[in-house]
C-alpha cells in the first residue's frame, strides 16, 4: 500500500510523514522529489521546465520505483509529495492501479496565511519564492479537485504528530 501525503509546501508533508512511518509497521519513506532531482542531473538537461513534474519521465519513473520497492520490500511506502495537476494525479494513480498498488490519499491542509508564515519562517530552507509561487495553484487545485480525491487533514493548529496519528488510525481502520 501507499499513503500518499499531499499539500503544497509549508503543510508538513516532510515531518509527518517520517511520524508516520513509525506509526505504521513495515512502512519505509519514499520521497518522489529524489527522482525528479535524478532527472534534474541528467546532462545535457531535459528540455526546460519550472518543475520536474512536467517531465513524463517523473511520473513513469514514480509509479515504477515504488512498484519495484514495494515488490522487493512489501509493507507500506508512506510518500510525501505535493501534485497539484490533477492529470498528473491521475496518471500516477492509473499507474499504481495497473500494478494493483492501493493508494490511501491524504491532503495536509492549512490555511494561506499559515502556509507562507511557515515557508517564510522556515529555518531548515530558508524562505523560499519557489515554494511561496505554489500557494495559489495549491488553492485553485484545492477548489477545484484535490480535497475531493483525499482525506483531508487540516494541520493549520495541530502539531505534525497530531497529523500522523489521524494518518495512522485512519490507515489502520
Amino acid at each position: 500500500m501507499i499513503v500518499w501525503l499531499n499539500g503544497t509546501h509549508g503543510a508538513g508533508k516532510t515531518t509527518t510523514s517520517a511520524l508516520v512511518q513509525r506509526l505504521l509497521p513495515d512502512s519505509r519513506v519514499f520521497d518522489a522529489e529524489k527522482v525528479g532531482e535524478t532527472l534534474m542531473d541528467i546532462r545535457p538537461g531535459l528540455p526546460e521546465t519550472d518543475n520536474f513534474q512536467h517531465w513524463p519521465p517523473w511520473r513513469t519513473l514514480v509509479v515504477e520505483t515504488a512498484r519495484h520497492v514495494l515488490d522487493y520490500t512489501g509493507g507500506t511506502l508512506v510518500m510525501p509529495m505535493t501534485v497539484l495537476v490533477e492529470e498528473y494525479w491521475r496518471e500516477i494513480g492509473a499507474g499504481l492501479a495497473r500494478h494493483g498498488i492501493p493508494v490511501r490519499h491524504f491532503v495536509l491542509h492549512a490555511d494561506q496565511d499559515t502556509l507562507r508564515g511557515r515557508i517564510e519562517g522556515d529555518t531548515v530552507m530558508g524562505p523560499s519564492p519557489f515554494r511561496l509561487k505554489y500557494l495559489e495553484p495549491y488553492a485553485e487545485a484545492s477548489r477545484t479537485w484535490l480535497h475531493a480525491e483525499a482525506e483531508v487533514i487540516d494541520t493549520t493548529h495541530i502539531t505534525p504528530a497530531q497529523a500522523a496519528a489521524r494518518i495512522a488510525e485512519s490507515v489502520r481502520r
